[in-house]
């Protein structure tokens, strides 16, 4: 099974993919933690979420913010703290960025949820369907038929129709998302098709660090491509093709293979 890390490795740099799958088979670490610190965010948000239903429409903006704020920190403290004891890596400059972006969105989801109470005049409770819809963290999806496995970040189920959500840490372009980011979420939205039998005609980006959410629409073009890049990544693992070198001085400069690959 070809999982969709290995399409956004191969949309990063084909030749890293190549050498970690067939010269550098050692745990990969700085995955490892990518994927803790992920999944710490979706806790955090998960958190705002219980915390939102306790907020009334007559609390004024810092008192929604010090309620959706509740047991956050001691969360992310004793959370870190167990990232640190796997030993991989985890340093305190990406612990800030972790409290920054989280209270980042709160103050955002504050804002939105006092504008929300006051015009409908509702308490939070009532309202929270407007920012948090029915949705799946973390699925697991195969397609047999492809050979492909993938796990979404998030799936939003909104009137019986799912949208794929990819959540990114890093800064977005100005327009639109990186091709990568595309192609990753056109993946899932073909593994969505797959596994619920539900067309998928659109998905979003959620760049936190800015707090934006960009469509991509699933087109013929789109789809085209993600498929002919799918073959390139099954010759590279199941064939062992090696592909051209392509240098770039930013990439390359932060590759941990830059040694082997100039080699």
């Amino acid at each position: 099974m070809i999982k969709v890390s290995s399409i956004k490795q191969h949309m990063y740099c084909p030749m890293k993919l190549y050498i970690k799958t067939h010269v550098d088979t050692s745990e990969n670490k700085d995955y490892q933690l990518a994927r803790e610190i992920k999944k710490l965010k979706i806790d955090i948000q998960d958190l705002i979420q219980k915390n939102m239903r306790k907020v009334k429409k007559e609390m004024v903006l810092t008192e929604i913010e010090n309620v959706l704020s509740e047991n956050i920190d001691p969360y992310i403290k004793s959370t870190t703290n167990s990232i640190k004891s796997m030993n991989i890596g985890l340093e305190a400059s990406q612990i800030n960025e972790i409290i920054d972006n989280a209270y980042f969105n709160i103050k955002i989801t504050a804002l939105k949820t006092k504008q929300a109470m006051t015009i409908l005049d509702r308490h939070a409770f009532e309202v929270m369907d407007m920012f948090f819809p029915n949705c799946m963290y973390s699925y697991l999806i195969k397609d047999q038929s492809l050979g492909v496995i993938g796990m979404c970040d998030k799936i939003e189920i909104v009137d019986g129709k799912y949208y794929p959500i990819l959540l990114k840490s890093g800064n977005p372009p100005v327009k639109g998302v990186w091709d990568s980011d595309a192609i990753e979420l056109v993946a899932n939205a073909i593994l969505i098709e797959e596994e619920f039998g539900n067309d998928v005609y659109v998905g979003f980006v959620d760049y936190e660090k800015i707090g934006d959410r960009r469509p991509v629409v699933m087109d013929v073009d789109l789809r085209k491509s993600y498929f002919n890049i799918l073959r390139e990544v099954k010759e590279i693992i199941d064939n062992k093709k090696k592909p051209n070198v392509k240098k770039s001085a930013r990439k390359c400069e932060k590759c941990e293979y830059k040694d082997i690959c100039l080699k």
